[in-house]
């Protein structure tokens, strides 16, 4: 169920805003369409093994550039090798409509926002138990900001400062359909997401369960080159 009343947007850090319900269900509903055929190929979703082992508790398909900790390439060496499926020029107009709607009330950030050009799209699937740690965005070479868009299951999304991964923090729970954007000096910001709230999405997603999150990014790579 939608909430009975609009949520205004929330600044929840500098650069760092939160705005509630953005995409309208007929949106979040073609998201889900478009998840669901990248999970699929050529190189397939699947869990990220870390260099300590471990494997993480997301499951992740990369666009546009194939991230493994911590380095971009353009094929995936670690889930068969090959190349990563294209960013859709469609995405990246959605990012850049994003970063617009989220600089709204700051007119000299939103000039700087037409000129938005994500490259890398990271698609992150989390199941009633899956986590993410606190985290810095940290394996690009641009400082633009960074997008995440939120499908599906409800969940807990922890907010800190790029001075530290213990805090201080803000948690900031996100719905299917929220839009959260980071950059200026929130860019390197430390974030996680330690819960997910199964059960909370809207059945009309037409998704069974889980969260499905879309983070976009300008990696600041070139074509031959990889981090």
């Amino acid at each position: 169920m939608g909430a009975l009343f609009d949520l205004p947007r929330r600044r929840i850090a500098p650069g760092a805003v939160h705005v509630p319900g953005w995409l309208s269900l007929p949106g979040q509903r073609e998201l889900v369409r478009a998840c669901r055929g990248w999970a699929a190929g050529p190189v397939p979703m699947r869990r990220i093994r870390m260099p300590g082992g471990h494997f993480m508790s997301v499951r992740t398909v990369c666009l546009g550039w194939h991230w493994q900790p911590y380095r971009y390439s353009r094929t995936a060496e670690d889930a068969g090798g090959l190349p990563v499926a294209p960013l859709p020029g469609w995405l990246a107009e959605l990012g850049r409509a994003a970063v617009a709607e989220a600089c709204a009330d700051d007119p000299e950030a939103g000039a700087a926002a037409e000129g938005y050009s994500p490259d890398v799209a990271l698609i992150n699937f989390y199941d009633a138990s899956a986590r993410m740690g606190m985290h810095q965005d940290k394996d690009e070479r641009s400082a633009a900001p960074v997008v995440s868009l939120s499908l599906g299951d409800s969940c807990l999304f922890r907010f800190g400062t790029p001075a530290s991964r213990g805090g201080p923090y803000t948690d900031v729970q996100l719905a299917s359909g929220d839009l959260f954007v980071f950059g200026g000096p929130s860019r390197l910001a430390y974030h996680g997401v330690p819960k997910v709230y199964p059960g909370t999405a809207d059945p009309e997603l037409g998704m069974s369960g889980g969260r499905l999150n879309i983070t976009l990014r300008v990696s600041g790579l070139k074509d031959a080159a990889e981090s």
